[in-house]
């Protein structure tokens, strides 16, 4: 007995010697996954324990509130603002409204450099001239002001409308301006001297909008319905300096408005016209040939 519990205590004894060669394999990977998972454990650890990202770097691509940031705020009107335009080298902005005033200021600082006070009426349409020293402007007393952008100093009324003035626009060489009234008619005149020298009728309601293309051999007009049942003929061509009518394009009214198309643009090319109002839709076309000149 004693004989065999000794040799059975031997046997004990010699057996891990006889795995010896196995053994620190079997020790070695189980270490590699204690090390493994201590790692894991440890990655958790910064993960969790890591600090969130800070609000500004996440606002701009889940808000898109930075692209949107005010550069600067305006605050001389007192009244409604309805138009706005850019001179020519970008550094100023003329806008007007419903308090009467016409005011150009500085587009970076919003600093107010000048006040124009000549109108009797809210002010519906301002444009500069192309070499960026005068301003035109129309309204509700019916007259279109031709006046200095550096001194306010009126320099012409033309008086030919006889309902409120809604757009203006100069010719590409200064020379002219066209202006578009509630009285039905587009007037061209002599920026200079304010003598007349066409009337572009035709539209049966209140014109909108005008716009002269940039070869300056052509005028676009835009006009309302006066029927929310019928389509109208409300954007029409006309050659600037012979009042003669290119083209006469219907825009229906399917959606019961009657204000129709309330304004018009031509590409920088002159190529295309595009024109939107009361229905909701933008429409393009090719511009006539002969107004690409």
């Amino acid at each position: 007995m004693t004989r065999q519990c000794t040799g059975r205590a031997r046997g004990e004894q010699q057996r891990p010697n006889t795995h010896e060669s196995s053994t620190p394999v079997q020790v070695s990977s189980a270490a590699w996954r204690h090390v493994r998972w201590l790692s894991l454990c440890l990655l958790m650890f910064v993960a969790a324990c890591a600090p969130a990202p800070s609000p500004s770097s996440v606002t701009p691509t889940a808000t898109g509130s930075a692209q949107a940031a005010t550069i600067t705020a305006y605050h001389g009107h007192t009244g409604t603002v309805y138009t706005l335009a850019w001179s020519p080298d970008g550094t100023r902005i003329v806008s007007g409204g419903n308090d009467n005033t016409i005011q150009i200021w500085n587009a970076t600082a919003g600093q107010r450099l000048v006040t124009y006070t000549g109108h009797l009426g809210s002010v519906w349409a301002v444009a500069w001239s192309p070499d960026g020293k005068s301003i035109a402007s129309g309204g509700n007393d019916s007259t279109v002001q031709v006046w200095d952008a550096k001194s306010a100093r009126r320099l012409l009324t033309y008086p030919g409308h006889t309902a409120p003035v809604r757009a203006v626009a100069w010719s590409p060489d200064g020379a002219h301006i066209a202006s578009a009234s509630q009285d039905e008619t587009v007037q061209v005149w002599n920026a200079a001297s304010g003598r007349h020298l066409l009337t572009y009728r035709g539209q049966a309601t209140a014109v909108w909008a005008v716009a002269w293309s940039p070869s300056g051999v052509c005028v676009v007009t835009a006009t309302g319905n006066t029927s929310d049942e019928h389509a109208m003929e409300t954007v029409q061509v006309w050659n600037a300096m012979t009042g003669h009518l290119l083209i006469s394009d219907p825009v229906p009214s399917s959606a019961g408005y009657a204000d129709g198309t309330l304004s018009v643009a031509w590409s920088p090319d002159g190529t295309r016209l595009a024109w939107g109002g009361a229905d909701t839709i933008v429409h393009l076309r090719n511009a006539p040939s002969f107004c690409r000149r």
